[in-house]
């Protein structure tokens, strides 16, 4: 008994036709025929009532039917299981990181699945989250780990990583001596910011559109440790996340937005059909503690 030979059973009783279905598994009839025959004789029963011009399927091939798709549909896994592995064995990953942002369980996803699967050629590039998320809609990316205000649209995507936005000041600022305060008070001082495009700031735009604030952004940095830096330096009121300033604790102060709810949020988003995605996307939530 061959595959072949359920598959051309199979199709024969769905198509109720012998004609129809060599059309559909690109044979001549005579092909099909002289293989369905040939299972009849190794069944020891005739699976078809010929004498009609519709093959009508005998009690006999009524029994075999459910047991030959299963038979082809088993054969169909063990296929996608082998190119799985295949891919995983040869197979290429292009990751996105966003700009500045150093995670080091993104880099220690990346050390694990390489040294699991050593033949996979990994690639790694930093944007701006929205550019980020984008390639990876297009296909130029297969994952990134971004920065959003919400989880994007169009993409697969699981939060990694959820903290309030915090006013960092430095030490002698009007500021500093204050717990809490309203982002009316922030956006009164010099603000030094991550640029449009990354999690935090999308986070902070909304939550001053929402308020009907226009505030003053003097100073722009793209990595986390530039924008504490000046704000440090006396330069402005840094926007950032709670464990972007607790490196800092030395130089700056964390003041909590008391009318700011939304959170910044760390996530990966992957696009499906890369055969290696999935393998990697499980370290990745295995890294960063993420259930699933």
């Amino acid at each position: 008994m061959e595959l072949r030979q359920l598959e051309y059973f199979v199709a024969v009783a769905e198509e109720r036709n012998f004609t129809r279905a060599a059309e559909r598994v690109h044979i001549s009839q005579s092909g099909v025929s002289a293989q369905v025959r040939q299972l009849e004789r190794e069944l020891g029963a005739e699976l078809f009532d010929r004498s009609a011009r519709v093959a009508t399927l005998t009690v006999a091939g009524k029994a075999a039917l459910e047991h030959a798709r299963a038979a082809l549909s088993a054969a169909d896994a063990v296929r996608r299981s082998v190119d799985e592995v295949t891919g995983l064995l040869r197979g290429h990953v292009s990751v996105g990181m966003v700009v500045g942002c150093t995670v080091l369980p993104l880099f220690e996803a990346l050390a694990a699945f390489h040294g699991a699967h050593p033949g996979v050629e990994l690639s790694l590039t930093e944007d701006n989250s929205d550019r980020l998320v984008e390639a990876v809609r297009g296909g130029a990316l297969d994952l990134a780990l971004v920065g959003t205000a919400a989880p994007p649209e169009g993409v697969g995507s699981v939060t990694v990583v959820s903290e309030p936005l915090v006013a960092a000041v430095a030490p002698g600022h009007p500021l500093a001596g204050r717990g809490r305060v309203l982002l009316r008070e922030v956006c009164a001082h010099p603000l030094v910011c991550m640029p449009a495009g990354t999690g935090l700031r999308t986070v902070f735009d909304r939550a001053c559109a929402d308020q009907g604030l226009r505030p003053g952004i003097a100073l722009e940095a793209s990595a986390a440790g530039a924008v504490a830096d000046l704000a440090a330096r006396g330069l402005g009121v840094a926007i950032l996340s709670e464990s972007m300033v607790a490196g800092h604790a030395d130089r700056l102060t964390a003041v909590a937005l008391r009318d700011v709810e939304d959170p910044a949020l760390l996530a990966l988003v992957w696009r499906d059909g890369v055969p290696a995605v999935p393998a990697l996307l499980r370290r990745m939530r295995q890294a960063f503690g993420v259930a699933g």
